[in-house]
C-alpha cells in the first residue's frame, strides 16, 4: 500500500546579498512639532493673520492709497467711508487706513528685533553661565538680580528722555531690560543637559566647551527659547506702544500703531474710532502672536496628547449626560 502524496510548501530562497526593503524614514523633530501645530486651530490662526500683517507691511507702498504723512487740512476728521478715504481721516487730514498699514512696518519691526536681540544675549548669557558654573555662574545670575531688581519702565523712560526718541535707541532699550527672563530659562535646561551622556563622550573624544555649547547642548535648548521668542514679540509691540503712547516713543513723521493712541487720545469724545483702528491693530497681533506661542509650547509637549485623552476620558465619566 503506496503512502499518499503530500505536497510541502517550499519557501523560495533567498540570496544572502539581496538588499532588504527600504523602510519608511521616521519623522524628524521638526516635521512632528509641525504636525501636532497644525492641527491647533487657535495657532494656525494666529500663524495666518501675524503672516497677514507682515506681508501688508512689505507691500504697504503699493497697499496705501497715500503717504501716512500727508497733511490736508481742507478734508480734516472725515467720517469713515468719505470720499476715498476707507477709515476717514485724523485731525490735521491725514488717512487713517495708510497710516494703519505703514505703522504696522515699525511696530513689527521693533517687535522682531527686540525679540531676536533678547534671544541672542540671553541664550549666550545662560548657555555659558549654566554650561561652566562656579565663580561665572555666580556673576552672571547676580547681574541677572540687579537687573531684575530696577523698574523696567522706568528704566525705558529715562533712557528714552536723556537719549532721545531714536528707533535704534528703543530697540535696544527694550532689548537690554528683556534678556533677563531667556538667560534664566536657559541657565535651567544647560544646568540638566551638560550632565547626560552624550556630553561626556563629546568630552572624551576632545570637542571643546564651545562646540558642546553650541552644536549640541543649544540645539536641544532650542525649543523652549523659541516659544519664549514668540511670546516677545507681542511683549515689545506693547511696550513700544505704551512709550509712544507716552510721548517718548516713535515721532512724527514716522508713525506707529502707538503714536497713532497718543494722537487719538484729544478726540476722544468727537472721534473715539480713531484710537480704535490702533488699539485693534494692536489687539489683534498680540493675540495672534500668543495664540503661537501657546501652539508651539502645546506642540513641544510630550504630555499634550496624554493629558487631552484623559481629559475627555474624565468628561466621558463624569458629564450629565454620561451618568
Amino acid at each position: 500500500m503506496s503512502a499518499p502524496n503530500v505536497q510541502q510548501s517550499v519557501e523560495p530562497q533567498v540570496p544572502e546579498n539581496t538588499p532588504l526593503p527600504p523602510s519608511d524614514k521616521p519623522p524628524g523633530p521638526w516635521k512632528t512639532v509641525w504636525t501636532k501645530f497644525r492641527k491647533n486651530g487657535f495657532a494656525m490662526t494666529g500663524l495666518v493673520v501675524l503672516f497677514l500683517f507682515i506681508l501688508i507691511s512689505v507691500l504697504a507702498p503699493w497697499i496705501a492709497p497715500y503717504k501716512p504723512d500727508r497733511i490736508d487740512l481742507m478734508i480734516a476728521n472725515l467720517a469713515p467711508g468719505t470720499g476715498n478715504h476707507l477709515l476717514g481721516t485724523d485731525e490735521v487730514g491725514r488717512d487713517i487706513f495708510s497710516r494703519l498699514v505703514y505703522s504696522s512696518r515699525i511696530s513689527l519691526f521693533i517687535g522682531f528685533s527686540v525679540a531676536a536681540i533678547t534671544v541672542i544675549i540671553g541664550s549666550i548669557i545662560g548657555a555659558v553661565s549654566g554650561y561652566f558654573g562656579g565663580w561665572t555662574d555666580t556673576i552672571f545670575m547676580r547681574i541677572v538680580d540687579v537687573m531684575n531688581s530696577i523698574p523696567t519702565l522706568f528704566l525705558n523712560i529715562l533712557v528714552m528722555a536723556i537719549f532721545g526718541t531714536k528707533i535704534s535707541y528703543m530697540i535696544m532699550i527694550l532689548a537690554f531690560t528683556s534678556w533677563t527672563g531667556v538667560a534664566r530659562l536657559v541657565r535651567g535646561n544647560f544646568l540638566q543637559l551638560r550632565e547626560m551622556q552624550y556630553v561626556e563622550a563629546a568630552k572624551a573624544i576632545g570637542v571643546s566647551s564651545w562646540g558642546i555649547i553650541f552644536r549640541h547642548l543649544m540645539r536641544n535648548a532650542s525649543f523652549p527659547i523659541i516659544v519664549n521668542a514668540t511670546l516677545m514679540v507681542g511683549g515689545a509691540i506693547l511696550s513700544e506702544s505704551g512709550l509712544s503712547y507716552l510721548g517718548l516713543g516713535i515721532q512724527a513723521p514716522a508713525t506707529s500703531w502707538g503714536l497713532m493712541l497718543s494722537n487719538s487720545q484729544e478726540f476722544m469724545l468727537t472721534n473715539p474710532m480713531q484710537a480704535v483702528y490702533p488699539g485693534l491693530c494692536i489687539l489683534i497681533v498680540v493675540l495672534a502672536v500668543s495664540f503661537i506661542g501657546d501652539g508651539i509650547r502645546d506642540a513641544l509637549d510630550p504630555r499634550q496628547k496624554n493629558s487631552r485623552g484623559r481629559l475627555a476620558k474624565w468628561r466621558k465619566s463624569f458629564s450629565k449626560s454620561g451618568i
